[in-house]
């Protein structure tokens, strides 16, 4: 893993592009703590578990959309749709809003009832 400053981190931005293509991880620190860590996901990185678990928890802290946890993963939209029933984590997420907005668009199509 390299670490970086911010300093560095903006004198030469293409130094965690160039490690995540190499498969490496990238750690920036500011006043020496860590502030980022730059993971790659590229077909050389990590195993498909650590990917998947990473995937999976970022989607579930709402983090990561389904599309793009499914990229993180490496698996097909169906199959992480499978894995995330699975481990009983809700794939369709609503929220009162949303559901306000939905039945008020369903009532206009049942002519307001």
């Amino acid at each position: 893993m390299h670490t970086l400053s911010d300093d560095e981190l903006r004198r030469k931005p293409q130094v965690v592009l160039d490690d995540a293509k190499r498969g490496e991880s990238a750690l920036v620190t500011v006043d020496g703590e860590p502030v980022m860590l730059a993971l790659p996901l590229g077909p050389v990185s990590g195993n498909s578990t650590e990917r998947l678990e990473l995937a999976v928890s970022l989607y579930e802290r709402d983090l990561l959309s389904l599309g793009l946890a499914t990229k993180v993963a490496g698996l097909s939209y169906s199959r992480m749709v499978d894995e995330l029933s699975r481990r009983r984590i809700p794939v369709v997420r609503y929220d009162v809003d949303d559901l306000e907005r939905e039945l008020a668009y369903v009532r206009t199509l049942a002519g307001g009832r």
